[in-house]
């Protein structure tokens, strides 16, 4: 059938093109011959398409904003945001004013018989102007990246962060938290067997007091490390509150560190989130769907097959109390196997 339509479109177009050239001819001239009539209409058709992308543009920023991500629940977070913000601030700054400019000049100066282009050689100044500002403003742009990328992936901790580890699988995900040792016993896929399915080394002394978990519990405003490894394929795991992200590669360990700053409860509080949650329960009510409860998530950011979209898993803000009387309650690995 693809191939039917496939074939059906370049007929379609042949013909097209094939009564263009009779039409011309019917009209005396050449079928690549201009006529003032046609640059006239399509000087006046770039404008309307000029107008139209402006006021499109305006409207999705008024419309789709308020589907953006609420503010950030981590440290670096407000790093990241300040980052990206200037950074869109200057290209669609750039962009309201040369858009405009571009499509103007091409309905204003269309082609003419009776009106003949200038011309014009060079000019040293106009190009210094455009070529040392637009350089000046992406060195200051990538400085300030290199410098928050820097900031963010080393950051300077008044305490030990906790260490857990994130383990990808297709297509799920499993958390290991170290013991009161805050140290990860080894493991390796090579070890995968039975109940062990995240290929912990059971003879190493520091897995002992390893806890597994399917939901991340997180107490606020402590440093967390978290490390990442993948069974299969290559995951990302992305927590876009927090403003983090990293890939899972088969074979070696990657690791990420943020500290968080909003509980679940108080981020609920909200009030944009509040009027998001108010507008996605709109939706599912009108749908019959259960309502919707705001919650940190864990995704997987890499295409990695056909259940990618459902790879996910909650993550938990808490007191320091709350994350203590969680944790107690996990078991570890020595009881799991």
């Amino acid at each position: 059938m693809t191939l039917i339509v496939l074939v059906l479109a370049v007929l379609t177009a042949l013909q097209l093109i094939r009564i263009f050239e009779l039409s011309s001819k019917a009209r005396k001239r050449a079928e690549y011959e201009i006529t003032d009539q046609d640059n006239n209409n399509q000087g006046w058709l770039m404008l309307l398409f000029g107008i139209g992308l402006m006021v499109s543009f305006f409207w999705m920023l008024a419309s789709w904003s308020k589907l953006m991500l609420p503010k950030s629940a981590s440290e670096h977070g407000n790093d990241i945001d300040n980052l990206f913000n200037i950074s869109m601030y200057v290209i669609m700054a750039m962009f309201v004013v040369v858009q405009p400019i571009l499509f103007y000049f091409a309905w204003k100066y269309r082609g003419a018989s009776n009106r003949k282009a200038t011309y014009y050689e060079h000019n040293n100044r106009l190009e210094f102007i455009w070529t040392i500002v637009p350089a000046l403003v992406l060195a200051v742009l990538i400085i300030y990246g290199m410098t928050t990328w820097s900031k963010t992936m080393n950051p300077k901790n008044e305490q030990e962060p906790m260490v857990i580890e994130l383990y990808a699988q297709q297509f799920k995900w499993t958390a290991r938290y170290a013991g009161t040792d805050n140290k990860l016993g080894f493991a390796n896929v090579r070890l995968i067997k039975d109940a062990n399915v995240l290929g912990v080394d059971t003879l190493d002394a520091l897995s002992a007091d390893d806890k597994v978990t399917t939901e991340i519990h997180l107490p606020v405003g402590r440093p967390v490390l978290f490390r990442f490894r993948s069974q299969d394929v290559i995951h990302s795991a992305y927590m876009p509150h927090f403003r983090a992200q990293m890939n899972c590669v088969p074979g070696m360990t990657t690791q990420f560190q943020f500290t968080p700053t909003v509980t679940t409860a108080e981020m609920r509080q909200d009030a944009e989130v509040v009027g998001k949650v108010k507008r996605i329960n709109d939706i599912r009510t009108a749908k019959g769907e259960e309502a919707y409860a705001y919650d940190y998530i864990l995704l997987c950011n890499k295409i990695c097959g056909s259940a990618h979209y459902n790879m996910q898993m909650n993550i938990v803000v808490e007191t320091e109390a709350e994350y203590q009387k969680w944790l107690a309650e996990q078991k570890t690995i020595a009881e799991l196997l």
